[in-house]
């Protein structure tokens, strides 16, 4: 009987393994990697390409409120898309039904600073066929200008207190500093600069920007990719907030908290749940400004230092 068994065990792995062969490859003894069936395969990666993108080349630039070009090449005149969806920065613009097959952004899309996406997706017989995408960067129009500054006062400081952040109200400084094993939350008497409290961060922790938003103060984080809500009147901790970049330096702008991570994006905060609902890049009349650093809201521009410069920006 165990013979028997052995053998009849034999023979149904030799079937299984004819089975699963024919089955894979559609033919004994065949091998073919790597094969899906067609009617598991999107409807893109089977259809044939419809256009070409002609217009504009990746990375191609404008500046502010210029209008952005956008030629299309149809790739077999017997195989006319139904219709081209055109859409820059994630919104959609023109949709395109008959040659020719071209379109221009005005220059209300181009308002923003930043690298844009431009996506032309063709459709035929109510199915997306190919999509293209490139990018545009969107550059200033404004040629910054440098400028001095003069000290106008001096007021006593702490040397030991490596600031981050600082915000003026109604004659008190309140002032985050930095360092591990040296961070802290204080408000400072501004004529004579004597701390009159102080909350100290975990030592594990380095500070970073803070901001005053209603009777809130909010405080992030270096690389912890955490940061506080106290409660303005007594330094009590209201509430944690988490983030996904690094934390820099941090301002209110109207209801948003804007808050920098050292590249050049700013991104904007709602002060409740924390989340981001909306960045902006910022880009001069040449190239991206990174390093944006500590942030200060005046008269509706947002001003940043850059780190290891001795330069202040608005945007």
């Amino acid at each position: 009987m165990k013979t028997d068994f052995t053998k009849s065990l034999v023979i149904m792995s030799v079937l299984l393994l004819a089975t699963w062969i024919i089955s894979c490859s559609g033919r004994p003894g065949e091998k073919t990697e790597n094969v899906v069936p067609a009617a598991m395969l999107p409807g893109d990666a089977m259809a044939p390409k419809l256009v070409k993108l002609v217009s504009p080349e990746e990375n191609s630039s404008v500046r502010l409120k210029e209008t952005v070009r956008v030629l299309l090449e149809v790739l077999d005149k017997d195989k006319l898309p139904d219709s081209v969806m055109i859409s820059f920065d994630g919104k959609n613009v023109a949709t395109l039904k008959s040659a020719p097959w071209e379109f221009t952004v005005s220059s209300a899309h181009t308002v923003t600073t930043g690298r844009k996406s431009l996506k032309a997706t063709a459709y035929r017989g109510g199915r997306s066929q190919n999509a293209l995408t490139r990018f545009i960067i969107v550059y200033s129009d404004i040629t910054p200008k440098r400028y001095g500054y003069k000290i106008v006062h001096t007021y006593p400081h702490d040397i030991d207190a490596f600031t981050q952040g600082l915000v003026y109200d109604n004659g008190v400084l309140l002032e985050g500093t930095g360092q591990k094993t040296g961070s802290s939350l204080r408000e400072v008497e501004l004529m004579t600069g004597k701390v009159i409290r102080q909350h100290n961060l975990d030592p594990n922790l380095f500070g970073e920007g803070i901001a005053l938003y209603r009777d809130r103060i909010y405080q992030v984080t270096w690389e912890n990719k955490v940061g506080f809500i106290y409660d303005k009147a007594t330094f009590k901790l209201i509430n944690k907030i988490y983030y996904s970049s690094q934390g820099w330096g941090l301002t209110t702008v109207d209801d948003k908290i804007v808050m920098s991570d050292g590249s050049n994006v700013l991104a904007f905060y709602e002060p409740d749940m924390f989340t981001i609902v909306r960045r902006i890049e910022v880009y001069d009349n040449e190239k991206k400004v990174e390093s944006l650093n500590e942030l200060e809201d005046i008269n509706g521009e947002i001003w940043a230092n850059l780190w290891m410069s001795d330069l202040i920006c608005p945007h």
